[in-house]
């Protein structure tokens, strides 16, 4: 525990929904549900006009539209989220050399490591001002706590929202969270909450009151022991910068069970694309391929396959992705499938089995053009099987998803409204403009494209030599529980 709140939680609001809001003026002030849309997609995020009836996270989206039957429904995009992420990290890091990213919209930061803050009063300053330049780099707003510990400041900038800041002065965060419900401390989930609550424990205080041996006995020494801790305010875990990522991965839960193994393979080669894509995106190289199938009925399975080196070549993690299809039963159907890349390395080592890969191609290709070149349609070896077809409308959906960009060339920047019976429905509108009109174009309109998305703020204020230009306030303590709120 530190004698000055200076860990600093931030905390993006409602960010894919938020950002989704930003860049298309029709949905500002409107709920917004950003996630899968499919029959069994899950909510993403919500925006707060969303999250009025009901709808949150992590909910299946189909009892979303029961509760928000108005809202916008949109598909991730994780394009712009990343680049928005990137924006707000960027900042964070002219704090102090000690940032965690939680996620793309969720970080601590060590503002004492930094020196941008060493008493109350300037980190409450620099916890306003990190919130103004959030907001004129990205226009989106983000929720900032102060405390003397991580676990105090994420309490706090969780007790902000939306688009506040929170200080808890040290010392007073026992009589703090003494009435809070036990599921706000780390590491309390539904299940270890429930074994509580049956010991009669469903605050904070009961479990400091509790004491250390009864925590122990209920949950064992090294849960028990830490929970009884936090409950009585301390928190000593450093806050550790951003970490390497340890694995690359890609996955897509289907509409519907697929049960053509043709279809299967196809649909685990094009995730192994996928992947690849992000792998060089994030300029790196990974050894050990990872298959992930689930069945129909729920159950999960999970293959490997560790290659001579560290590779980035498509055609090595298809073929290593597509042998370990071979080792899993998929009779019956499947729900989900995922493939990923871990052992991530810096470089990529040239090795046999992209040779040999390509190689094979062209062979193959070798022996198609000279069978080709003899045989009419109805003769030759033994046809292909056909994998099992889309339809129409999940063509259409794939290639047009909901809140998607796109570009006309008669028309400009648009996004997706929706798509359906070879139609897809277009407004024309820019972070920027008015609420555009709306169009319905036919699926394949040779004038229509997907595009990439725009800035959510054309011209952003240069924060390059923030914070120093920005001095220190000194105007005395500030009291716990300090709160600012727009």
């Amino acid at each position: 525990m530190r004698a000055a709140p200076t860990i600093l939680h931030l905390d993006m609001d409602a960010f894919y929904a938020s950002a989704e809001q930003a860049a298309k003026p029709s949905l500002r002030g409107k709920p917004v549900v950003v996630g899968g849309l499919g029959p069994r997609g899950v909510v993403a995020t919500a925006s707060y006009e969303a999250r009025r009836f009901g709808v949150h996270s992590a909910m299946p989206t189909a009892q979303a539209r029961r509760l928000a039957p108005n809202a916008a429904y949109l598909v991730p995009r994780f394009m712009l989220y990343r680049t928005v992420s990137d924006q707000v990290m960027e900042l964070l890091g002219r704090l102090s050399p000690l940032v965690e990213p939680l996620s793309l919209d969720e970080a601590f930061v060590d503002l004492e490591a930094g020196g941008t803050a060493d008493d109350t009063a300037s980190a409450l300053a620099i916890g306003e001002q990190l919130r103004e330049a959030i907001e004129a780099v990205t226009g989106l707003s983000g929720s900032v706590g102060l405390a003397g510990s991580k676990m105090l400041a994420k309490i706090a900038s969780e007790e902000a929202k939306p688009n506040g800041i929170l200080l808890i002065e040290p010392g007073t965060e026992r009589d703090l969270l003494a009435p809070m419900p036990v599921r706000t401390l780390p590491g309390v989930g539904p299940a270890t909450a429930d074994h509580l609550r049956r010991a009669g424990m469903t605050t904070v205080n009961d479990l400091a009151e509790a004491g250390e041996a009864e925590l122990v006995r209920l949950l064992g020494r090294a849960h028990g022991g830490s929970l009884h801790r936090m409950a009585s305010g301390y928190d000593d875990r450093p806050v550790v910068a951003e970490r390497d990522a340890k694995s690359v991965s890609v996955e897509d839960t289907f509409d519907t069970d697929l049960h053509d193994r043709v279809r299967v393979r196809s649909e685990v080669e094009r995730l192994a694309d996928r992947c690849v894509q992000r792998l060089r995106a994030a300029e790196r190289s990974g050894r050990t391929v990872v298959l992930k199938v689930r069945r129909y009925d729920f159950s999960t399975l999970t293959r490997s396959e560790t290659l001579r080196g560290p590779t980035d070549d498509p055609t090595v993690v298809r073929e290593a992705a597509a042998r370990l299809l071979e080792s899993v039963d998929t009779t019956g159907g499947v729900r989900l499938l995922g493939v990923g890349v871990t052992g991530l390395a810096d470089f990529t080592q040239e090795d046999l089995f992209a040779q040999a890969a390509d190689e094979r191609t062209a062979a193959q290709l070798a022996v198609a053009a000279e069978q080709g070149a003899g045989a009419g349609t109805d003769e030759g070896g033994p046809q292909d099987e056909e994998p099992e077809q889309e339809s129409a409308e999940q063509l259409a959906a794939r290639r047009w998803p909901a809140g998607h960009d796109v570009r006309h060339d008669t028309y400009g920047h648009g996004w997706v409204q929706g798509s359906g019976i070879g139609r897809v429905t277009v407004r024309f509108e820019e972070p920027e403009s008015a609420p555009g009109r709306v169009r319905t174009f036919r699926v394949d309109d040779p004038d229509l494209q997907p595009a990439d998305p725009l800035p959510l703020v054309r011209n952003p204020v240069d924060y390059s030599s923030w914070p120093a230009s920005l001095p220190k306030s000194r105007s005395g303590p500030v009291s716990s529980g300090s709160e600012s709120r727009p």
